[in-house]
C-alpha cells in the first residue's frame, strides 16, 4: 500500500518509538515569539541547560508589539516579554528579526518569506496557527510552552501519528470568492472538531490552481477545524516561491527529494471530504467560532442549543437576520491569515478612488515589514490612506487583544483574521471573520455587501 504525504515526511523524521504510540520525532526548525518562550528559556537557565540547535531556532516580535509607535510599549507585561525575547535570544544565540528590522513580522509570515518554511520540514511554534506552513509540504504544528522548552533541549518532540484526512476541492472559484471562503465554509459546514485526531491533507484541482499565499490562508485555519496539522502537496509553485529565498540555499540539493512528496495513488486516508467549490458563496461568521457562519445570501441559523443562544445573546443579533443587517463600526485587515500582499492588493483593487464610510474606523496592518515595503513599492499604501484607512506597521495587531489594536465594547468589526472567539479582538468585541475582498467592500460601504458584485 502506498503513503500519504504527511506519512511521507513523518517517517522520515521518526527517530525512536513504533507507530500507535508516542514517537520521538526529530525537529527541522522551531520558530519562537515573545508569548509562549520566556518560561521556555527560564527552564533552560533553571535546569542549567544549553540550547541545542540555536541555529535551527529563530525568531520574531510580532503578538504584543504596537502597530503605530513600535518602540513606545506602554503594557508593561508586553513590554517585558519583548525585552525578555531580546535578551534571551542574545543570551543564547538565536537570530532575532528584531523590533524594526527589515524581516520583522508576524511569525507565519517569516518563516515562508526568508525561505525558512520548505518543503518535508518538521516545524514547530509556540503558536496554534503553525499549520500555515504545512502549505509548503512541512508537517508544521503548535506546540505549548513546556515542549517548547523540551525542543530547545532537546530538539526533537514526542508526538503520536494522527490519522489522515483527504479534503479533496475541485471547481472553479467563482469571482469574488476565494481561499478564505473555502476554509470558513468547510468548518461551517462540519464543525469546529472534523479535523481533531487527523492530518489534514488539502488536494484536487483548485487547490493547485492557488497562489502559496492562498494555501497558507486555508492551512492556517486547519486549526480552527480541531486538526493540529494542514498539509498540501509542494508543486511547481511552491518550488518557484521558496527558490532565492535568503535561507533557501539548500534549494537546488533538495528538490529532488521535494518532489517525491505526494500521497501515493493507492495511499490510504482514514476519511475523504470532497467539495465543488463552483457555486460556492462568500462567507461571513454571524457567532463566537468559526463554525457559525453562514453564506452572504443565507439567514443566520434557528438556536439549536445554549451555545447558539450564548453566541447571539453576545454578538447582539438574532436567528433570521443577515450578514447585510450587521452594524459594522471597525474593519480589520491583517492577521496571519490575511495580510499578505496578494491580500492588500485584492482589497486595494475595491477601495480604490472610494471612501471608507463614516460609521467605519478601518485599519491595514500589514504581516510582516517586507509586506509592507512591497505594498508601499506598488502605492498600495496611498491608496488605502487616501480612502481613509489607517496604515499601520506589522505585528499580530488587532486579530487578538494582547495590543493597543482592540476592538471597542459592543462594536461589530469585519475581521481577515481566523478565530471569533469571545473577546478575541478585545472585551466585548464581536467579530466576524471574511475574506479581504469582504472586509473590503464593507469598509467602503458601511456594512456587508455581496462582493461579487462589486469585484469585476
Amino acid at each position: 500500500m502506498g503513503r500519504t504525504l504527511f506519512d511521507k515526511v513523518w517517517n522520515k523524521h521518526v527517530l525512536h518509538g513504533n507507530e500507535g504510540e508516542p514517537q520521538l520525532l526529530y525537529i527541522d526548525l522551531h520558530l519562537i515569539h515573545e508569548v509562549t518562550s520566556p518560561q521556555a528559556f527560564e527552564g533552560l537557565r533553571i535546569q542549567n541547560r544549553s540550547l541545542r540547535r540555536p541555529d535551527l531556532t529563530f525568531a520574531t516580535l510580532d503578538h504584543n508589539v504596537p502597530t503605530i509607535d513600535i518602540f513606545n510599549i506602554k503594557d508593561e507585561i508586553a513590554n517585558k516579554q519583548i525585552t525578555t525575547l531580546q535578551k534571551n535570544a542574545k543570551d543564547f544565540g538565536v537570530h532575532i528579526f528584531d523590533m524594526g528590522s527589515d524581516e520583522q513580522g508576524i511569525v507565519h509570515m517569516v518563516g515562508p518569506e526568508t525561505g525558512l518554511t520548505q518543503p518535508g520540514k518538521t516545524i514547530v511554534c509556540g503558536d496554534s496557527h503553525t499549520a500555515t506552513h504545512g502549505a509548503f509540504g512541512a508537517i508544521a504544528f503548535g506546540i505549548g510552552t513546556s515542549e517548547v522548552e523540551h525542543v530547545f533541549a532537546t530538539q526533537t518532540l514526542w508526538q503520536t501519528k494522527p490519522k489522515n484526512l483527504k479534503i479533496e476541492i475541485n471547481g472553479k472559484l467563482p469571482t469574488g470568492v476565494y481561499a478564505k471562503d473555502i476554509i470558513l465554509y468547510l468548518i461551517n459546514q462540519y464543525g469546529v472538531d472534523f479535523g481533531t485526531g487527523y492530518a489534514l491533507e488539502f488536494t484536487g484541482k483548485t487547490i493547485k490552481s492557488l497562489s502559496m499565499e492562498a494555501r497558507m490562508t486555508i492551512c492556517n485555519m486547519a486549526i480552527e477545524a480541531g486538526a493540529k496539522y494542514g498539509m498540501m502537496q509542494p508543486d511547481k509553485t511552491t518550488f518557484e516561491y521558496v527558490k532565492g529565498r535568503p535561507y533557501a540555499t539548500n534549494f537546488d540539493q533538495s528538490i529532488d527529494w521535494w518532489q517525491t512528496l505526494y500521497s501515493d495513488e493507492d495511499a490510504y486516508f482514514d476519511k475523504v471530504i470532497e467539495l465543488d467549490v463552483s457555486n460556492l458563496e462568500p462567507q461571513v461568521t454571524w457567532g463566537t467560532n468559526p463554525e457559525m457562519g453562514v453564506n452572504f445570501s443565507s439567514p443566520f441559523p434557528e438556536i439549536k442549543d445554549s451555545n447558539d443562544e450564548r453566541a447571539y445573546n453576545y454578538m447582539g443579533l438574532k436567528p433570521g437576520q443577515k450578514a447585510e443587517d450587521i452594524e459594522l463600526g471597525y474593519v480589520f485587515l491583517g492577521s496571519c491569515t490575511n495580510a499578505r500582499l496578494s491580500d492588500l492588493v485584492e482589497a486595494s483593487h475595491i477601495v480604490k478612488g472610494n471612501k471608507v464610510h463614516p460609521n467605519i474606523t478601518a485599519i491595514v496592518v500589514p504581516g510582516s515589514r517586507t509586506v509592507k515595503k512591497e505594498a508601499e513599492a506598488l502605492g498600495l499604501d496611498v491608496i488605502f490612506k487616501e480612502a481613509g484607512f489607517e496604515w499601520r506597521e506589522p505585528g499580530c495587531s488587532m486579530c487578538l487583544g494582547m495590543n493597543p489594536d482592540q476592538v471597542p465594547e459592543g462594536v461589530h468589526c469585519a475581521s481577515t483574521s481566523n478565530r471569533n472567539f469571545e473577546g478575541r479582538q478585545g472585551k466585548g468585541a464581536r467579530t466576524h471573520l471574511v475574506s479581504p475582498a469582504m472586509a473590503a467592500a464593507a469598509a467602503i460601504n458601511g456594512k456587508f455587501v455581496d462582493v461579487r458584485k462589486v469585484v469585476v
